[in-house]
């Protein structure tokens, strides 16, 4: 059984793959920056995929873009004011837009930022991670404690929402350790707190040489004084690891966890598109090195994918069930163009588990148990 597709905001995600240096955690598309950066022929090149993708579009206003990496403040302010106007040549923008560009704390880069404001930037992430230098050192982070500090200070006077991001479950990290740099981030006044546990994934520096981390014991104690810490100081949990004042949650991230639509353009960026007249849901990839991506002979496309009738539920919920908003069948059914029986049978074991309740007719919400479990809710699905 099926229900009709219906098509979801759009936005756009813009790689931009360099960084100083390749951080031991990293499993991203990132490339240590060698030389100079290619600014002019990367804009050129993005802009050209961009145009590529325009059928993608199919009607609608971008409502939001990210710029993400790598280390996207590396970029010129030119740079990004000249991609951003690109960009609005080619989609309409929505009336409040949100423009997010990912940056490092080091002097040169948050010098930048009010010339990012002014090409359009209205939303600014500082990948702080810790304010300990040991940790930094740890982490392959070239910034300071100070640097940090003064950084958020100037995306402050910047933006109108600035995010830090701040990890926990660091190598030889004590709860004391973990506190006390939550409790600098919050001095700081963001807006946006993305608070996270670092994981080792594969292909990475930490996965072939594995530091100590916490017990779990300790993470756990981590995981409750910070929760309770962020809440009394305003900070309102709306996603699994990320805590926003009232009104500032990050449209972008939203869009991704409710399953909309987002354009990739750059180095290795994904997509996923809605093509609601064909009953379709695809996903797309772009060509990962710098390269080959401005390799003029070659395509921007990597590989597209149908996602399968079979796996909609699934990536819908990896994606909704981080959020601590209701999902309701009426969207269920317009973002992945499934009856909602189709699920019925995992929704009633998820309450049956404790992991889901049942707010009204057509309403459900994970539990306190279903977000922390999220993993073992999510596989309900598989």
């Amino acid at each position: 059984m099926s229900s009709s597709l219906i098509l979801p905001p759009l936005s756009l995600y813009i790689h931009i793959p360099w960084c100083v240096q390749k951080c031991p955690y990293c499993d991203f598309n990132s490339h240590a920056q060698k030389g100079t950066i290619p600014d002019t022929e990367y804009v050129a090149n993005l802009l050209d995929d961009l145009e590529q993708d325009l059928p993608y579009v199919q009607g609608r206003k971008l409502h939001s873009i990210f710029f993400g990496g790598g280390t996207p403040s590396l970029l010129s302010e030119q740079a990004v004011a000249n991609i951003l106007a690109g960009v609005e040549q080619l989609i309409q923008f929505e009336d409040d837009i949100e423009i997010t560009l990912e940056a490092n704390p080091g002097t040169l880069e948050y010098n930048k930022f009010s010339g990012f404001a002014d090409a359009g930037v209205n939303r600014i992430s500082i990948g702080v991670q810790s304010f300990q230098l040991d940790k930094l050192k740890a982490l392959g982070r070239i910034h300071n404690d100070n640097e940090a500090k003064t950084a958020a200070a100037y995306a402050a006077s910047s933006v109108n929402t600035f995010n830090i991001d701040l990890m926990h479950g660091l190598p030889d990290q004590t709860l004391e350790d973990a506190i006390s740099d939550l409790k600098q981030a919050i001095e700081l006044n963001p807006t946006h707190l993305s608070w996270y546990q670092l994981t080792i994934e594969p292909n990475t520096l930490f996965y072939s040489q594995p530091p100590q981390l916490p017990q779990d014991e300790t993470l756990w104690d981590i995981q409750q004084q910070g929760h309770e810490l962020l809440k009394a100081a305003g900070y309102i949990q709306y996603e699994i690891s990320a805590y926003a004042k009232a009104d500032y949650q990050c449209k972008h991230n939203l869009n991704y966890w409710r399953f909309g639509d987002y354009l990739g353009i750059g180095c290795g960026a994904h997509g996923k598109i809605t093509l609601a007249a064909d009953n379709k849901i695809i996903r797309t990839e772009k060509v990962k090195h710098p390269k080959g991506y401005m390799d003029l002979t070659k395509a921007y496309l990597n590989k597209v994918w149908d996602v399968e009738l079979d796996d909609r539920p699934f990536e819908y919920f990896m994606n909704k069930l981080r959020l601590k908003e209701p999902f309701c069948i009426h969207e269920f059914q317009q973002r992945t163009g499934l009856d909602f029986e189709m699920v019925k049978e995992q929704i009633n074991k998820g309450i049956q588990l404790t992991l889901l309740t049942q707010l009204s007719k057509d309403k459900y919400q994970p539990t306190a148990k279903g977000l922390q479990f999220y993993n073992d809710l999510v596989d309900l699905f598989l």
